[in-house]
């Protein structure tokens, strides 16, 4: 009886100090960063519209709160405004990792380091901790029971509704029917085979002669060799010639018969044999970059940043040549800042020997030879034409997003003159429990403006995929730690091709 009795004496001022420090700790960080929080905070699915207000809201409200819980006369209301500003902060980040894509905002210091899983477990708490104070304070003051958990259920639902309400009438949250519609492939892969990794931290490195090699994001200085047939696998540590460089991501590229590390940050680009455990310096100080791309044993294409204005520009890396970079700074059409409007993915299709560049925020890829010279700039079959994005410039000279970006394009792979583009919108009468459990892949040629077809590939146990490689017979895709395989019909998209010559054809003799 003794120690219930402590305990009721002071667990509600414990409570109430631990939370009057969070909150001031929590405002005092969103202070001190207030420009970058706000940033944040206009990128949110959920918050974007109310940036403006939220930004001054929450840390004047968490000020006072805290001002509240360290006064005796004001602790129980003090607690009531914690136990709804603790649910609607949970619910916030269930919502956003239940249903968004990015989880874009951010709550400064200790406990933007935790991850918003461990965040979420640890609002969970704050929120149990924060009731059973209420519950004995207002026991201590000999309210009916009945009360207090009418009260406290009350506070709990009106906060949630609240952020319930600003899910559901963002626009940006849910994808939206789009003004154009897809054609669906019948059954054009097929499921294979499944290889478990063990962990999801790996990503294609390259696919060549009959084997699969794959990076760790973990473990960068390993190289991991599996064959497509998933019969072996192993795992082989690199050794550099040089470690004196301060490394922020390092990253595996493999092009018969050599392999390649590098990290863009630093100028450094290593060489190995495959089968050799050691990479030696073939490239140091000719120039940065954020993308690369291998073309030949000693040439790259690279997408970097031009000195005078810092925008995304491409640029051929020939370690023979004289000079060795070359600048191609009219290939990226500059829509709004030159950077984030720009931004994609670039890759390279080794059968025909061309490079493809997909844009991230609209709906066009360009086609280049393996000097950088465009060949073609094609579409894809959404309508968005111009990077629906906006940019804003800290003090600091840094440059963000200031909203939600719409992506058109997530990924692709290149094969044999065939693009598969994971794409991010949706078209008419498609359902959203398809885009929810699925990826959709949309397939298109490089050769000429033309679009193929689409198919999903599932989600596994609530996991999409996050890569996929290819080698004309099979599409290797990477979802959490598994390693799948699926094989592709035969004729699944070379017939939609010859169709489409077919009826070109058809309409040139009908206007002769």
């Amino acid at each position: 009886m003794i120690m219930i009795g402590f305990v009721k004496k002071y667990f509600v001022k414990t409570v109430s100090i631990l939370l009057a420090l969070l909150f001031v700790y929590a405002a005092g960080s969103k202070l001190l960063d207030f420009e970058n929080f706000q940033v944040q905070l206009a990128q949110s699915p959920l918050l974007s519209a109310y940036a403006g207000v939220v930004s001054y809201s929450i840390i004047t409200i968490e000020f006072i709160v805290a001002i509240l819980l360290c006064l005796q006369n004001t602790r129980l209301l003090g607690l009531y405004l914690s136990l709804g500003l603790m649910a609607a902060f949970t619910i916030y980040i269930y919502i956003i990792l239940t249903y968004s894509e990015f989880v874009p905002c951010s709550c400064g210091g200790i406990l933007e380091k935790m991850g918003w899983t461990g965040h979420l477990i640890f609002n969970i708490c704050v929120v149990i901790l924060t009731a059973v104070a209420i519950f004995l304070l207002e026991r201590n003051r000999e309210t009916r029971i009945t009360r207090i958990l009418s009260f406290s259920a009350g506070t709990v639902i009106v906060s949630c509704l609240v952020v319930v309400m600003m899910f559901l009438s963002s626009e940006n949250i849910i994808k939206k029917e789009n003004n154009f519609t897809r054609r669906f492939l019948q059954h054009p892969i097929f499921e294979d085979k499944v290889y478990n990794l063990g962990v999801n931290s790996y990503y294609f490195a390259g696919i060549t002669n009959g084997k699969i090699y794959l990076g760790n994001l973990t473990t960068p200085l390993f190289i991991t060799e599996i064959d497509t047939g998933f019969a072996a696998m192993r795992r082989t540590k690199i050794t550099l010639d040089n470690l004196d460089h301060t490394f922020r991501n390092v990253q595996l590229k493999v092009k018969y018969p050599y392999y390649y590390l590098f990290d863009g940050n630093v100028p450094v680009i290593y060489r190995g044999k495959l089968g050799d455990s050691t990479a030696n310096t073939i490239s140091n100080g000719d120039a940065y970059f954020n993308q690369l791309i291998v073309l030949d044993s000693m040439k790259f294409g690279i997408r970097t940043q031009k000195r005078s204005d810092n925008q995304y520009t491409f640029a051929s890396l020939d370690l023979n040549g004289d000079p060795k970079l070359s600048l191609k700074t009219e290939i990226l059409k500059k829509q709004i800042d030159g950077v984030f409007d720009v931004d994609g993915s670039l890759n390279y299709d080794p059968v025909n020997d061309k490079i493809v560049y997909t844009y991230f925020y609209r709906n066009q890829f360009i086609v280049m030879d393996s000097d950088l010279s465009v060949k073609n700039r094609f579409n894809t079959i959404d309508t968005t034409s111009r990077a629906n994005i906006s940019v804003i410039r800290l003090s600091d000279g840094r440059n963000k997003m200031n909203a939600p970006s719409v992506s058109v394009n997530k990924s692709f792979a290149l094969y044999g003159g065939l693009i598969f583009n994971r794409s991010n919108l949706k078209g008419k009468h498609e359902p959203s429990s398809s885009w929810k459990n699925s990826s959709i892949i949309d397939v298109y040629s490089t050769d000429e403006q033309h679009y193929i077809g689409s198919f999903y590939i599932r989600n596994r146990e609530g996991k999409s995929m996050s890569s996929m490689i290819c080698d004309g017979h099979y599409l290797y895709v990477l979802i959490g730690n598994e390693l799948q395989r699926y094989r592709i019909r035969d004729g699944a998209f070379k017939f939609n091709i010859q169709r489409n010559q077919w009826f070109k054809e058809a309409l040139a003799d009908r206007d002769i």
